[in-house]
């Protein structure tokens, strides 16, 4: 009889015992990441019909994502224990999503601004940008060494993006059309001859010359005639909710021993396997 009453006391203790679990992450306290990206601005991420490269579902769609932000935030999950969805979204309404809730973080090539940090918290850079210009190969502006030489020329980039803001009033009496609403109206804009030149990182303008091999890629790093850009203008960022510091800080943990080179090489992995990349 002692001996069931000492059992009866010890579980009583068990059960009155608070257990101290790790306190959960905002956002992903179902283990799941919700990440928003546009799915359409290769190589950084695209949308594709099946799972092939390690493609993963779109939330509330047929179709798939892949890219390097896709490469990037399965890592991020995996290394955290955590599972991954995307959510496709337009450019303009990514940082709406992540400061509503919608998603928990955008992992969709970001830059770094002050502007956009006024608005939500960001854990890395994930990728430092180069900036560069496109142009087709028989261009007027196609030899260009500097953004002097492209003095007087018509231009565009993608709306609220650095290249459209910051970079193309850089250039000498530039003729600046209206910001394209995506990286492929872009593209387009240049392709079919809307424009003479546009303003891009290097690995959306690397992945441009596969899907428009009549273009040239325009880098003038070290010209001394390059566009002037700061690092938070360069430094691509994923960004979080305000005040969601442990989930800025777990994704940081990853991110933390990661090099240029480390970054570089993920990218040139997604170069090689977005959708126009592939042999036929």
């Amino acid at each position: 009889m002692k001996k069931l009453i000492v059992i009866a006391l010890a579980l009583m203790l068990l059960i009155a015992t608070p257990v101290f679990a790790e306190e959960a992450i905002p956002g992903v306290e179902d283990g799941v990441l919700t990440v928003a990206m546009e799915c359409a601005y290769a190589p950084y991420n695209w949308a594709q019909s099946d799972d092939s490269n390690g493609a993963v579902p779109i939330k509330d769609s047929l179709l798939y994502a892949n890219g390097y932000d896709v490469m990037t935030a399965k890592a991020i999950c995996e290394a955290n224990g955590w599972d991954l969805e995307v959510l496709q979204l337009d450019w303009d309404s990514l940082i709406p999503a992540v400061q509503s809730g919608i998603c928990d973080a955008v992992i969709a090539g970001q830059s770094m601004t002050s502007e956009r940090m006024e608005a939500v918290d960001f854990a890395g850079p994930y990728l430092y940008a180069t900036i560069v210009c496109l142009t087709k190969q028989d261009s007027p502006f196609a030899e260009a060494k500097g953004i002097s030489n492209l003095k007087g020329g018509t231009c565009t980039s993608q709306s609220g993006t650095i290249w459209y803001d910051s970079c193309l009033p850089q250039i000498p009496e530039a003729q600046i059309g209206m910001p394209a609403e995506s990286a492929p109206a872009m593209l387009m804009a240049l392709e079919s001859g809307m424009v003479d030149f546009v303003c891009t990182d290097m690995p959306t303008a690397q992945g441009a010359l596969i899907a428009y091999p009549d273009l040239v890629i325009l880098d003038f790093a070290g010209s001394g005639d390059d566009f002037e850009v700061s690092d938070e203008e360069v430094n691509i960022g994923i960004s979080i909710q305000k005040g969601n510091t442990a989930l800025v800080d777990a994704v940081n943990s990853y991110l933390s021993d990661k090099t240029a080179e480390d970054f570089n090489q993920l990218m040139q992995e997604a170069i090689k396997i977005q959708p126009l990349s592939e042999e036929e």
